[in-house]
């Protein structure tokens, strides 16, 4: 029989290879101050993950604050850059909603950025935190009175709305108030977004945005986002300041960015010539994706953002129209990377499960038993729910040490009641990983502290920000007391 631990097993998926050195950091899923130091041990800007293990415990969200204002700089020069002969730059905006706290918001006005939220309470950390109301913008494709006043009350620069309904409502708000909300819509341009289904939300068929589809069932047969137009533009509580799309999350192929920004800016020039009106700014939002597995490509923002640009400038010269001024929303970009979730290892087991047999295994009709290691952590789907959501792949290393130990194919799961309950489904672990061994899990930045429950009663990880040498809570983890003081019945 073939050394299947040195070849690769055949249970693993087609794109995960064996890795070379499992002790070595795959690029380019891991914040720049992320390193093994001397001793062999994961340490990030100088700090083992020992010791971060033994001031916070784990689960932990270990995320590097430079690498984070280091990639929202990059965002801001590369599109002010590629747009600075087109509209004078772009106003990139922080999606908040992958990753949330006062010490971001902060970080994110600090380095220039303006502020995307999608809630009341996201908007309450925004207010927390002092970022002016005039660089914060309100998504949500249902939100409540309260909401909108809220929105109203801090003087948001923009209120993105999502349906007709929406719009008129609103409008009342604004109007009863004697205001103008400062109002974009939001636009499905009907652009495929090669992502996974539940995060692709530029097609007619989902709960977000105005449809650009003309409307055959209608006498005038005019879309609705046309209508939206006609109505928001004749307002008098509403600003309309111009449009929005968001195509998708975790996009790498910028074909569908450039499409979207092309149908948005020929939808713009026909309402600017039809109602007589100028709407002066388009945002193009975000979905940009990063790599979570070896052989994920994300794209440099500079070469997203020169992609970009060509289209929006041969676009508006064919029209014959000035470039409204643009504006992006990356979110996952920004924050994905900079974050590692570090767990401590319990129980291992090793089940053998049938496969057709690899070349040299036998024949090669028949299936042959292979062995796969299920590796259990301290944590789960409680803090990171994207596996079971969306099957979203993850990697793995031991953190607490380096091993020569042959690869071993590995799932590491979460103590969870449920045997969906995986955070990595496929990854090349050393054969001897032990429990008590430390585990680090890279692009957790995302989607993960901000989707994460109680479930079984489980409390929430806290969040350590890492700079210049020094560790620091910036979302302390929840205890047992905090769990049980909600809990009225006594």
């Amino acid at each position: 029989m073939t050394n299947t631990a040195a070849q690769g097993s055949p249970l693993a998926p087609e794109w995960l290879a064996v890795p070379e050195d499992l002790n070595k950091l795959p690029e380019p899923m891991w914040a720049r101050d992320v390193a093994r130091n001397g001793a062999g041990e994961l340490s990030i800007d100088g700090i083992p993950v020992s010791e971060l293990q033994r001031q916070y415990g784990t689960p932990l969200f270990v995320m590097s604050e430079n690498d984070f204002r280091a990639r929202a700089r990059a965002f801001s020069d590369a599109f002010n850059n590629a747009f600075a002969d087109i509209c004078g730059g772009v106003d990139v905006y922080y999606a908040g909603k992958s990753f949330l706290c006062t010490s971001v918001v902060r970080w994110v006005e600090e380095e220039g950025l303006r502020l995307d939220t999608a809630s009341g309470g996201e908007l309450a950390v925004a207010y927390r935190a002092g970022i002016p109301g005039a660089d914060v913008a309100l998504h949500g494709n249902n939100k409540s009175d309260g909401e909108i006043h809220r929105a109203l009350d801090m003087g948001l620069g923009r209120i993105v709305v999502d349906s007709l309904d929406e719009l008129v409502r609103v409008g009342a708000i604004a109007q009863g108030r004697g205001e103008q909300a400062k109002v974009m819509l939001r636009l499905t341009p009907g652009v495929h977004a090669h992502t996974h289904e539940f995060i692709a939300t530029a097609h007619e068929d989902q709960k977000f945005g105005l449809s650009m589809a003309a409307d055959t069932t209608d006498e005038a047969g005019i879309s609705a986002a046309e209508e939206a137009v006609a109505a928001a533009s004749a307002h008098p509580g509403i600003e309309l300041l111009g449009l929005h799309c968001h195509i998708g999350s975790q996009i790498f192929e910028p074909d569908g960015f450039a499409l979207a920004a092309e149908k948005l800016l020929r939808f713009l020039a026909a309402m600017q010539e039809k109602y007589s009106i100028t709407l002066p700014e388009l945002d193009l939002g975000g979905g940009y994706g990063i790599a979570y597995t070896p052989v994920d490509t994300p794209r440099p923002a500079a070469e997203i953002a020169t992609a970009m640009a060509a289209v929006v400038r041969s676009t508006c010269a064919e029209l014959g129209i000035d470039a409204p001024r643009i504006s992006i929303e990356p979110g996952r970009a920004i924050v994905g990377s900079t974050t590692f979730t570090l767990y401590e290892v319990g129980t291992l087991k090793t089940v053998r499960v049938d496969a057709p047999a690899a070349s040299g295994d036998g024949d090669a009709d028949n299936n042959v038993t292979y062995p796969r290691r299920y590796v259990s952590v301290d944590g789960g789907m409680s803090d990171n729910a994207r596996p079971v959501l969306y099957d979203a792949d993850y990697s793995a290393v031991l953190a607490s040490r380096t091993s020569n130990a042959a690869p071993q194919l590995s799932r590491v799961v979460g103590k969870h009641c449920e045997s969906g309950d995986i955070v990595v489904r496929d990854v090349y672990l050393p054969e001897d990983v032990a429990a008590g061994d430390l585990l680090a899990v890279p692009g957790t930045g995302a989607y993960c502290w901000a989707l994460s429950s109680n479930y079984n009663y489980l409390a929430r990880p806290g969040v350590v920000a890492v700079r210049d040498g020094s560790a620091r809570l910036i979302v302390r983890g929840e205890t047992e007391e905090d769990l049980l003081n909600r809990d009225m019945g006594a």
